[in-house]
């Protein structure tokens, strides 16, 4: 887990919520929000102040033993669990073993207090998610059991109410402009509202895409993936061409943000790439065909995780989209 620590100002009513209350904050607890909201940074801060041994109201001392031992991630009281360590892949489990060997360690009797935090809550499977049910239901004393999750309703409802939910992704659009004009040079301000669209309005999202080697290269995209579909002409010199320009991880999450704008514009909704035309481009397909290609990004994906060469599955995704009748 992120060493980061900190609570950001749209977090602050949870974290005297929960720092006011203590002890009586339950023993088991669920931090979920939108991808970059700080979720991770909220939850480590509050573990390290839960552990603290010299805490004050509002932060932990960082001086204590407890607060060493958190840093150099060797706390006897703190257990952290997620999928594999070799296996990263996008549908990675959090496999039952996991959870049953948190058994002794919330038996166990010791001074202070336990915490442990499973990340992402949606990778427990349904024999995880069951193991995990028995030790919500007895989980020793002085013991915290923290999950994460961008969704929490993709977890299983006898897990969801067992647990204390706090959303941590409830910010309004002052505090993330607010935010943004803080951290962003002014080149990157004039941007900022753009950066909140595609980063579904949190701030620390739209912080990491601003540095993307992508969003500058976005109408370029579009105009090309234009000529090649209605040309039908030079795909292999296309997918060359963005195959140098840009790592494969970065040119498929540029095309899906396109791809799902496509859509959207053709379902008439409103786009995320506010500033650009998706016209002329819409005209050249019907949405059937959009959703076979988001199919086959999301078969190219699980293709390179298998260690097929980027980029043949480049070469492929750009005859794809010339190959529409």
């Amino acid at each position: 887990m992120t060493q980061t620590q900190h609570v950001y100002p749209w977090q602050l009513n949870v974290w005297s919520t929960l720092t006011q209350r203590f002890p009586q904050v339950g023993h088991g607890l669920l931090f979920y929000g939108k991808k970059g909201c700080g979720k991770e940074a909220f939850t480590q801060q509050f573990v390290t102040w839960l552990l603290c041994l010299d805490k004050q109201p509002n932060q932990p001392c960082g001086q204590c033993s407890s607060c060493l031992w958190l840093k150099s991630d060797t706390h006897p009281n703190y257990v952290y669990v997620t999928t594999d360590e070799d296996n990263k892949k996008q549908n990675a489990k959090i496999k039952i073993e996991k959870i049953r060997e948190l058994q002794p360690f919330v038996q166990q009797t010791v001074d202070g207090w336990r915490v442990i935090v499973i990340e992402p809550a949606e990778a427990l499977n349904t024999a995880s998610s069951n193991a995990l049910l028995k030790t919500l239901e007895e989980p020793g004393e002085r013991v915290v059991i923290i999950l994460l999750a961008d969704h929490y309703l993709k977890l299983p409802a006898t897990i969801r109410s067992r647990l204390q939910h706090y959303a941590l992704d409830r910010l309004s659009d002052d505090q993330a402009n607010a935010y943004l004009n803080e951290h962003l040079n002014a080149e990157q301000q004039t941007l900022g509202t753009l950066l909140l669209n595609l980063s579904n309005g949190m701030p620390l999202a739209a912080i990491e895409l601003a540095s993307s080697e992508w969003l500058t290269l976005r109408s370029e995209f579009i105009n090309d993936w234009y000529h090649l579909v209605s040309q039908k002409n030079m795909p292999m010199q296309y997918a060359s061409k963005w195959n140098k320009q840009l790592n494969f991880s970065e040119l498929i999450v540029m095309f899906e943000y396109l791809l799902a704008d496509l859509v959207a514009y053709k379902m008439e909704q409103n786009v995320k790439n506010s500033d650009l035309d998706f016209s002329l481009l819409a005209e050249q397909y019907q949405l059937e065909q959009l959703f076979d290609i988001y199919s086959d990004v999301h078969q190219a994906k699980q293709m390179v995780e298998q260690n097929v060469q980027s980029n043949l599955i480049v070469d492929q995704l750009f005859i794809k989209l010339m190959n529409v009748q």
